[in-house]
């Protein structure tokens, strides 16, 4: 089979922009900022649970790919806020739509992974040991 023109590399394109806003913060981050510019400590406040380098280093990479602006205010004390940039909200109705996917397949995505569970239980300890899921418990 002859590859397509183009197609891996809007694959890795796609795969790249998954990793980015595909992430647990990254998914926090962005839909917060969606509703309202935010400073720093207002985000870390309101996502909880995030470490305060977590979300410099997501912050930053979300910037980095202009998803994302951050806007320093020369005062004392400094004032530093973010919001999402134009390129940043167009990702509102994917993601949105994720979220309700989401929403309305969870409980069936839970009872098929119960399914799996219950049925694949102790298959991995019959296999040689150089088979086995590394993450399985033993």
């Amino acid at each position: 089979m002859k590859p397509i023109p183009g197609r891996s590399e809007t694959c890795n394109a796609m795969g790249d922009i998954l990793n980015r806003i595909g992430d647990k913060w990254s998914v926090m981050i962005v839909g917060y900022l969606k509703r309202k510019t935010m400073r720093f400590n207002e985000l870390r406040q309101a996502i909880g649970g995030i470490s305060q380098r977590m979300l410099t280093l997501t912050l930053r990479n979300l910037e980095r790919d202009g998803l994302v602006t951050r806007t320093v205010f020369p005062e004392i004390p400094p004032r530093v806020e973010y919001q999402l940039t134009d390129l940043g909200r167009t990702l509102q109705e994917p993601l949105d739509a994720l979220w309700n996917w989401a929403d309305q397949h969870q409980g069936e995505v839970q009872r098929a992974r119960r399914d799996y569970d219950a049925l694949h239980e102790g298959a991995d300890e019959q296999l040689p040991p150089e088979r086995r899921y590394a993450g399985a418990a033993r």
